[in-house]
């Protein structure tokens, strides 16, 4: 028994060690780590896995005081102690300590989830939800028609407030997500409270495997045609592509992209779309801390038709990185309100035991040089609209979606 307790406070320590490492190689000695990935909004853009380096040990006395404060709590603390548990908070806390918001360490099974994300394809109940930084509620952006989410009657707007009897909060979004994903077949147990009623509801809903719609289009008027992104995943461009088709079939003369609510995703897709939509020349660049810049390029090819985009304080990321290249080309006007500001790329930096760690790693720049980071792109028609009905986009008649109106309105002076 006491050989097994060394073996796991051995392996533990280990762990941390390299954990240990990696901060005070970030935080003291900068100049030995660099990198490129990225997740958009929360998923820069990609966060595509890059090899994780051995560490050479910064402060070797850490694991040494480590491996003695858990050695000392096994043989003394009165409870029981779950060291699984333990050293993964200690990993939490290890990551936490930059404060940033978009490092963070992630459990094998919380990495397991957001692989599945950026696939399109995951195991879950079909809803799209976000962090209110208002109310630090994770909110129901849209349940997708056909999944659990959907037939146990979730609404746009929606406030998730617990999860198997366990409080969550828009703040620690990931966590709650990995908590309502799992096994198809499985049930989790969701407390819902909606703010139109003020009423509160108990909901257990069967997981399922849900592929994401991504895009959803359609006409809105004789010549101009609507193309909503809720996200950018691996489907995304495809869907982007047949939507754009059909509706050059039916006459579109003029285009408009939703990218409200649209929290990011993988940069190589928000890329394959923007390349459809700017002329030759620079999409997007990245800036490390040394200062290296890597830039991406569209090719000579492009639809050439008026674009308007839809903008608002949820459109993070890669939907930032659309909306700017398309203004700083010059082939689109931006309507809505200011972008939410996140001009930053991580990297994933994937662990031995299954576990990862994301990082920033760079900034992201506009072709004219903007970085967006905390400021966010301000539209060129700026329209407001109630939160309450931000979250609603997909219910809402066209009289209700002032910021759409807008954006037709727009289009009809740019094609007539």
């Amino acid at each position: 028994m006491e050989s097994k307790k060394g073996y796991i406070i051995g392996v533990f320590t280990g762990m941390i060690i390299m954990m240990a490492v990696y901060l005070a190689a970030v935080l003291f000695f900068p100049h030995i780590l660099s990198g490129n990935n990225q997740t958009a909004g929360g998923r820069f853009n990609e966060a595509r896995p890059v090899v994780t380096p051995t560490p050479t040990p910064v402060f070797p006395s850490i694991g040494t005081k480590v491996d003695n404060i858990l050695a000392l709590l096994d043989m003394n603390y009165v409870e029981s102690i779950d060291m699984e548990e333990l050293a993964d908070k200690i990993f939490r806390e290890v990551v936490s300590l930059l404060n940033d918001p978009y490092t963070s360490y992630m459990d094998e099974t919380q990495f397991t989830n957001f692989q599945e994300e950026t696939e399109g394809v995951y195991a879950g109940i079909g809803v799209q939800v976000t962090g209110c930084r208002e109310t630090n509620r994770i909110l129901v952006v849209t349940p997708f028609e056909g999944t659990p989410g959907w037939v146990a009657g979730i609404l746009p707007g929606d406030a998730i407030m617990m999860v198997n009897g366990q409080e969550v909060t828009g703040d620690r979004l990931s966590e709650a997500v990995s908590q309502i994903r799992g096994t198809p077949g499985t049930t989790v147990d969701l407390t819902i409270y909606r703010p139109s009623t003020s009423e509160t509801f108990e909901h257990t809903i069967t997981r399922a495997f849900i592929t994401v719609p991504t895009v959803n289009h359609k006409m809105v008027g004789d010549d101009i045609g609507y193309i909503r992104i809720t996200q950018f995943d691996r489907v995304t461009s495809g869907q982007f592509v047949e939507a754009y088709q059909d509706l050059v079939s039916r006459g579109m003369e003029g285009m408009i992209i939703d990218l409200r609510n649209n929290p990011g995703g993988l940069l190589s897709e928000v890329v394959r779309i923007t390349d459809m939509l700017v002329p030759q020349g620079l999409i997007v660049y990245t800036e490390d801390k040394a200062g290296r810049q890597s830039p991406t390029h569209s090719t000579p090819n492009y639809i050439g038709i008026p674009l308007v985009i839809i903008v608002n304080g949820a459109s993070a990321s890669a939907s930032e990185i659309m909306a700017g290249a398309v203004r700083d080309h010059g082939v689109g006007t931006l309507v809505g309100e200011t972008t939410f500001g996140k001009g930053l790329v991580q990297n994933i930096f994937p662990l031995p035991d299954g576990s990862a760690v994301k990082v920033t790693v760079s900034k992201y720049f506009t072709p004219d040089g903007i970085c967006i980071q905390d400021v966010g792109l301000t539209p060129d028609h700026e329209v407001e609209m109630d939160i309450e009905l931000a979250v609603r986009l997909s219910q809402l008649t066209l009289e209700e979606d002032v910021q759409l109106m807008r954006a037709i309105e727009v289009m009809n002076e740019k094609i007539r």
